[in-house]
């Protein structure tokens, strides 16, 4: 494959992922493009054989890591995929293709090495150099060190140095902390043997349970300055509430004659206050009663909450005896017409 092809081909675009894809993703995509553009599952379709074969020349770079490296470089070089003239044909002499422009410079004549030139193999061209090797040399900035291009490719200036390493932590708060928001002191291990050292770090109010958070300028510090510290974040549960998004939910218990007559009770809230929640009559045990505004607020600048769900959940004592044996017998005769299960072996035979 050319630098031609380099140039104007999208690999991402032809497997379908996105340019910061990593391997996993390139490998999953090439897979299931290539099952589904095989030949033996289109027989006799040019168009999907072409594509397969489109699929595997873009698994091919992208696959290597090198390759990849080289890619990009040449696709940031010309724009993302400018098109030059083949050079054939008695064009113009400002026509020839991105092959003859690099191969000429590079004193290797028109078109450059069969199949097109391949920087940072032993076949390429000035003795297998790297691509960013190539550049450096030809723009009188001298050998370029791995990870990129020094300053562009006008000289302006040396290779950016590396940032610090970033570092990885975990941090337990309760339930209510991440809803509002806490500082946690962190202990991080130095990975390269030093002390471990306190980092004081304030969490966003509503961090989710499992979320990672980034504090910028908490890692190691390098040349080109201090990395990043990536604080995965352990939620502790409720005893009463669980969270939904920026709603909450509870479950509720109330009685038998709560939930059959009807009641007045009262319900906890997040904020430690209780509210005065009507259970309507003949409420049954499941059913969501929803008291609006009572759940998490939706940012620090606002006011706005989220509800708070209520599940009501009838309790059955569990010792019946005396009056109460009595009264409940006598609600069991004169309910005795009434079947709960009505109907519910029809619905399990269709």
């Amino acid at each position: 494959m050319s630098m031609q092809d380099w140039a104007e081909k999208d690999f991402y675009a032809i497997l379908g992922v996105s340019h910061d894809a990593d391997a996993a993703e390139v490998k999953k995509a090439y897979r299931r493009k290539a099952r589904t553009l095989h030949p033996d599952a289109n027989p006799g379709d040019a168009a999907a054989e072409q594509r397969f074969k489109e699929v595997g020349e873009a698994y091919a770079v992208l696959s290597d890591p090198e390759q990849r490296q080289q890619y990009d470089g040449i696709r940031a070089m010309v724009g993302g995929g400018a098109r030059f003239s083949s050079g054939g044909g008695g064009g113009p002499a400002g026509g020839a293709g991105f092959d003859d422009l690099l191969g000429g410079l590079f004193g290797q004549g028109r078109g450059g090495a069969p199949g097109g030139t391949r920087f940072g193999t032993p076949g390429g061209a000035a003795g297998g150099g790297g691509f960013e090797d190539l550049l450096g040399g030809l723009f009188g900035q001298g050998g370029a060190a791995p990870g990129g291009f020094p300053g562009g490719f006008g000289g302006a200036g040396p290779q950016t140095p590396p940032r610090g390493q970033d570092l990885d932590a975990s941090a337990r708060v309760t339930f209510r902390d991440a809803l509002e928001g806490k500082t946690v002191s962190l202990r991080v291990p130095d990975p390269r043997g030093g002390p471990a050292r306190t980092v004081n770090a304030r969490l966003p109010q509503g961090v989710r349970d499992g979320q990672k958070v980034r504090l910028r300028g908490k890692g190691l510090a390098g040349p080109g300055g201090t990395g990043d510290l990536l604080v995965t974040v352990h939620v502790e549960p409720h005893p009463v509430f669980r969270r939904d998004g920026d709603d909450l939910r509870m479950t509720l218990p109330v009685s038998f004659d709560e939930a059959v007559l009807g009641a007045t009770v009262e319900v906890p809230t997040l904020d430690g206050t209780t509210v005065r929640v009507k259970v309507p009559a003949g409420t049954p045990s499941g059913r969501s009663l929803r008291l609006k505004g009572r759940g998490v607020k939706r940012s620090r600048s606002s006011d706005e909450r989220g509800d708070l769900f209520v599940t009501v959940e009838v309790v059955v004592p569990q010792r019946v005896d005396g009056t109460v044996r009595e009264a409940v017998e006598a609600f069991a005769k004169a309910t005795a017409g009434d079947d709960p299960r009505a109907g519910l072996a029809d619905r399990a035979r269709s």
